[in-house]
């Protein structure tokens, strides 16, 4: 198993610390670094400032919101990127949520497995370089009965193939992902719970792709934060608000996926009565009713030795890259955090 490290947003105060700290998991041979987006910062600048600045990390988007760009503009930039850091780009691609998509963009959230298909395969054809047509419900290229033409990519990317992940959440995304994709970025894994939130799904889309498995990368998110066994509910506690946010206030009260993923992790009372109450404006109250085990089993928490055991029970449940969003108040406590991971990963015999 792999290890990878999450910045999240660029613009929120801390983005030399973000720097140093993506400076420093290529120095401790991290395998990738990932960069989000929603309405600031954009993934794609800030991957370019990060691969000037490191060496052997790949970069990757986790994601590209696919109602922000056309998907010929994401196999450009995926070239580019590529090109630039000398082979290596991942692109992660994701649909986003209702809000942001009709609110930002002005796209409607309709259809979203079809549309991500046809994304998909428009982005490979193009990074193929072959001459680029289509023909689907939701792009047809070029425009029928006008001056356009199939046009081809110019930029040479680095490598003949770019690996592509689908951010999944929902059982017929992460069905299709494992049809589509290289690989699939997931957020609040619980390694006891995998199984059947995600990896079952994923492996059905392999089968009907006609594929194992092998070689598809399964890569959760979590938190990170380090400190004695005893100081686990304190350490939990800091997450809170991120996960009342997600499970509470992220999409609508009927599109919110994290809400649903809750729900079929066995929390169905304590999903409805934080969703009550983020969206009645009590986001502390929201955050005090996040249960603590839901808190513990999505992140990492305690000392190196238990952090150890939490990775051999992500391995053992089908984690091929586990990218850490190393948590802490100062630049130090984060790097103290990223150190730590690469630690128990060796002591969980994994390295």
């Amino acid at each position: 198993m792999q290890l990878g490290i999450n910045l999240g947003y660029w613009g929120a105060g801390m983005d030399a610390d973000n720097l140093a700290v993506a400076k420093e998991a290529d120095k401790l041979g991290y395998a990738v670094c990932w960069a989000a987006e929603a309405y600031g910062s954009d993934a794609a600048t800030v991957l370019s400032w990060v691969a000037a600045q490191t060496e052997r990390i790949d970069i990757g988007s986790a994601i590209f919101q696919i109602p922000a760009r056309q998907p010929a503009m994401t196999a450009m930039t995926a070239a580019t990127l590529d090109s630039l850091s000398g082979g290596r780009f991942r692109l992660g691609l994701g649909v986003s949520g209702p809000q942001v998509s009709e609110g930002w963009y002005g796209v409607k959230f309709d259809k979203p497995l079809a549309r991500t298909r046809e994304y998909v395969e428009i982005v490979r054809k193009a990074m193929t370089r072959e001459r680029l047509s289509y023909e689907g419900e939701h792009w047809t290229l070029p425009l029928p009965g006008g001056p356009g033409k199939p046009l081809k990519l110019t930029v040479h990317p680095q490598r003949e193939h770019i690996p592509l992940y689908v951010a999944a959440i929902g059982p017929k995304n992460l069905e299709q992902t494992g049809e589509i994709a290289d690989g699939a970025l997931l957020i609040f894994p619980a390694a006891e719970h995998l199984e059947e939130t995600a990896i079952k799904h994923l492996r059905a889309g392999r089968e009907k792709a006609g594929r194992t498995m092998e070689g598809f990368d399964v890569v959760p998110t979590l938190p990170l934060a380090v400190g004695e066994d005893a100081q686990v509910d304190t350490l939990a506690n800091m997450f809170r608000p991120y996960t009342a946010l997600y499970v509470g206030g992220m999409g609508s009260r009927k599109q919110n996926f994290y809400n649903q993923l809750a729900q079929r992790m066995g929390y169905e009372k304590e999903a409805a009565e934080i969703q009550d109450k983020y969206l009645a404006g009590d986001k502390d109250g929201a955050a005090a009713a996040v249960p603590h085990q839901l808190i513990d089993s999505t992140t990492l928490l305690g000392s190196v030795d238990r952090i150890a055991d939490r990775m051999r029970a992500y391995a053992a449940a089908g984690v091929t890259t586990l990218t850490l969003a190393p948590a802490g108040f100062t630049l130090e406590e984060r790097i103290t955090a990223l150190r730590a991971g690469t630690e128990a990963l060796e002591r969980a015999g994994l390295a």
